[in-house]
């Protein structure tokens, strides 16, 4: 199948620079968990956290954001983590490069693919940086969501000391369609996987008339079936965005909490 690319591409930028992942990090969400019950968790950047650390150690949930950047979901979801469980959140900031290739859908796959090469950079980036960082306990999970799920998916830690105890992607099916070249994940079987899918997601299941895959599920069961410490979550008519979705709150808090015990 061909599909019609009605879509527009937007900056120029298509590659990373030492200083544009530096501001990738430094300006970074970084949210911490409050210092008692009564408190409400702290959110600052890692360029602002060296005020503020207080001896205290976090594990730490690196989240990729979507292609509309840290938005208000993604701030909601990181309080309630760190609130709830006591993680920190570090939640890279793509858009402090400036003119960087942004589009609207459907593109060529090619311009899709220079998006996710420099998110997966970003990720790759932080999570050395993280571990510099004295408030960083040395435990942590790498998390994304929709174009920001790519990069989580495709995220390999086999350069770092430490892998991710776990990943979590929410909104992004891990299969072949119009978005990537072509899936590229690095989904180990013996690594703790959450995959939160909505049904009708408008991007990556059929309801989507450029999805440009027949056979395409809308959900990771091919990358996963192999996993037995994976875990997925279809929730029927959920949006896109699903984050603060009690059910996929209630999935990440679950799988997280469980990595902890081994």
């Amino acid at each position: 199948m061909t599909i019609e690319l009605t879509g527009k591409v937007f900056g120029s930028v298509r590659e990373h620079t030492a200083e544009t992942l530096a501001a990738v990090w430094e300006n970074a969400l970084l949210v911490v968990p409050a210092k008692d019950d009564l408190d409400q968790p702290v959110q600052t950047t890692p360029a602002s956290m060296r005020e503020l650390c207080e001896n205290k150690r976090f594990p730490v949930l690196l989240f990729a954001h979507g292609s509309s950047g840290i938005n208000a979901a993604i701030r909601e979801f990181s309080l309630y983590i760190a609130q709830k469980i006591g993680w920190a959140v570090v939640v890279p900031d793509s858009m402090q490069t400036a003119d960087r290739l942004t589009y609207s859908s459907p593109v060529a796959r090619s311009d899709y693919e220079a998006v996710h090469s420099m998110r997966s950079a970003e990720l790759a980036y932080c999570a050395q940086r993280l571990f510099e960082q004295p408030w960083f306990s040395g435990i942590y999970a790498v998390a994304g969501t929709s174009e920001g799920g790519v990069a989580a998916a495709r995220f390999d830690s086999s350069t770092l000391a430490i892998r991710e105890k776990v990943k979590l992607i929410f909104s992004w099916s891990c299969e072949n369609n119009y978005h990537v070249e072509a899936a590229r994940s690095v989904l180990p079987d013996d690594l703790p996987i959450l995959n939160v899918m909505s049904l009708s997601d408008k991007y990556f299941s059929k309801a989507n008339a450029y999805l440009d895959n027949d056979d395409a599920l809308g959900y990771a069961r091919e990358a996963l079936q192999n996993n037995a410490n994976a875990s997925i979550v279809l929730l029927p008519q959920a949006p896109h965005t699903l984050l603060n979705l009690p059910q996929t709150r209630a999935a990440a808090v679950e799988i997280l909490e469980r990595a902890m015990r081994y």
